[in-house]
């Protein structure tokens, strides 16, 4: 699918999400229903080495960057698998604890990590989700990470229903207060049991849920970063690296590899990178387009980045599209306790 068709019918899915539309189809019925029947069978050869155990990371990172008075970042995880880092055994190496140490090297400052996402939710789940973080119990979040989405394309929850939820969990966050970077959709082309034709249409599925994502999110104030093509190549090149033990959620080095692909917008979002780094780079392909046009580049390409930039122009909402440069983020150390 070309760059310009996957625009339009992530337009057309981002569209019915707003206005109550019903089910856009990701690669037609036949299709999906021929995926589903291939990765029930690709299921039964995916080995479950991580005993589906997540390791809770929840705490302070960067403690040696206290300072009297002045509270940490709070930094709040939501959705699925990936977000909640199941595949890993330590929780220094799921993706939670890896930005978290990493934002606090680069605000020198601690973050307080609170991770609420949950194996196997789908999209319809942040509405819980969201009502965790801003539980009055807890302080208002500064930032917010979202990674979900490859749930809502194995279940078959139509992408109208998806992006609307995930759109709604954006507002919500948004309108507290807190900045919101989303991950979205992986390629789920790339588990190994996966054969033809399951892994070209849930890639082709897992596009273009991951192009409306992007068209929702950034049409409430949020900023994605695309997880599908970083994870795509990667894990499909080095699957014994990249893949954990049951061949289906990603490695320490994998996670890693997300890891280093969100940090720098987080840190954007923060307003913690250099201000000659926000303008766009045209050597590296940068630069401003219609934001379902932006989406569907996205979605092809290894973590870049879409933000907001215009409201409206001759082809509706404008966005930046930027290819930030990834930085080495190295396992964190142990959290300290919350206060």
């Amino acid at each position: 699918m070309t760059s310009m068709s996957r625009a339009r019918v992530a337009r057309r899915i981002a569209a019915g999400a707003a206005y109550g539309g019903g089910g856009a189809g990701l690669a037609g019925a036949a299709a999906v229903g021929l995926l589903l029947a291939e990765l029930r069978l690709a299921r039964r050869h995916v080995g479950n080495g991580s005993g589906g155990r997540v390791p809770v990371a929840d705490g302070v990172y960067g403690s040696g960057y206290d300072v009297p008075g002045e509270p940490p970042l709070r930094l709040r995880l939501l959705g699925d698998s990936t977000a909640a880092g199941q595949g890993v055994h330590r929780a220094g190496q799921t993706p939670g604890a890896l930005l978290a140490s990493g934002l606090a090297a680069v605000a020198e400052r601690p973050v307080e990590l609170r991770n609420v996402a949950l194996p196997g939710a789908q999209s319809d789940d942040l509405d819980r989700q969201v009502a965790l973080v801003l539980s009055p119990s807890f302080p208002a979040p500064d930032i917010c990470v979202i990674m979900i989405g490859a749930n809502d394309v194995t279940h078959r929850m139509p992408p109208t229903r998806s992006v609307r939820h995930l759109s709604a969990a954006v507002r919500r966050l948004r309108t507290a207060g807190a900045e919101v970077v989303v991950g979205t959709c992986p390629d789920l082309g790339t588990i190994e049991p996966v054969q033809q034709p399951l892994r070209w249409l849930a890639r082709r599925a897992s596009r273009q849920l991951a192009a409306a994502q992007t068209i929702g999110a950034v049409g409430q104030g949020g900023r994605t970063v695309s997880l599908g093509d970083l994870l795509g190549p990667e894990f499909e090149a080095n699957p014994r690296e990249l893949f954990g033990p049951d061949n289906y959620h990603p490695s320490a080095e994998g996670y890693a590899t997300a890891a280093m692909a969100v940090l720098p917008t987080v840190c954007a979002a923060l307003g913690l990178w250099p201000a000659e780094e926000e303008r766009p780079d045209v050597s590296r392909r940068e630069g401003f387009l219609p934001v379902a046009r932006a989406a569907a580049e996205a979605a092809s390409e290894a973590g870049t980045e879409v933000t907001a930039a215009m409201p409206t122009g001759p082809r509706g909402p404008w966005a930046l599209l930027k290819r930030r440069r990834r930085r080495r983020v190295p396992e964190a150390e142990p959290a300290t306790p919350s206060p």
